[in-house]
């Protein structure tokens, strides 16, 4: 692989609240030591009622996204009802195997509930309560770990997902220039507008985008 590939460094993060799930991302993309872009998309709809997170080499990553949100619509049509998040999570780590240089959080909410796996490069998929994936997983997961709970309200979740890329953005040269933020509950997968995101991240006292 080359060095000099396009990659999303990044920090994604899938947490579970009480009705449903949070799938956040901050947006940049580095290539080698150099930021090649800096408003990429990582947090993705595969379906109404599943998202996707996204890290390592773009292009992997975007035809994955293409792929399982193809499979996901095949499904739904054929069986008239929605995949749960669990089969859609199988599925991408069936098709992750075959040489794909990503790490992958699928999330969503079904009529079990809200679930979140992560998938890693040889197929792996486990389900959390909360997981954080990419370059700045480790300053993400410190502020995670020390605020999440169980049964928390969507409102709460967001609050720790804003911290806990603060976190990334902050220690992580490949993470940076603004976040993502979407909700899956009930309703469906709702995307947070990005004003609402500076919005909140200046009322719990953090700097935005950087």
């Amino acid at each position: 692989m080359a060095e000099d590939a396009l990659k999303t460094g990044t920090t994604t993060i899938g947490l579970k609240c009480k009705d449903g799930v949070i799938m956040a991302s901050e947006r940049r993309a580095t290539m080698g030591h150099i930021i090649a872009h800096s408003n990429v998309q990582k947090v993705y709809k595969i379906a109404d009622n599943i998202g996707m997170t996204i890290a390592g080499l773009v292009g992997d990553a975007q035809l994955m996204v293409r792929y399982a949100q193809s499979e996901v619509a095949l499904y739904s049509m054929k069986r008239g009802e929605p995949m749960s998040v669990k089969a859609a999570s199988t599925l991408v780590a069936n098709i992750i195997r075959q040489g794909f240089y990503v790490g992958l959080i699928v999330g969503g909410y079904d009529k079990t509930g809200g679930h979140v796996f992560s998938i890693d490069g040889a197929g792996g998929h486990i389900e959390d309560n909360y997981m954080s994936v990419g370059s700045g997983s480790s300053f993400a997961m410190g502020v995670i770990e020390e605020k999440y709970k169980e049964g928390m309200t969507r409102e709460e979740g967001i609050d720790i997902a804003i911290a806990a890329l603060n976190s990334s953005i902050r220690r992580d040269s490949a993470s940076g220039d603004g976040m993502l933020i979407s909700f899956i509950g009930p309703d469906g997968f709702e995307s947070m507008p990005e004003e609402a995101i500076r919005t909140r991240a200046a009322e719990l006292g953090f700097r935005y985008p950087n």
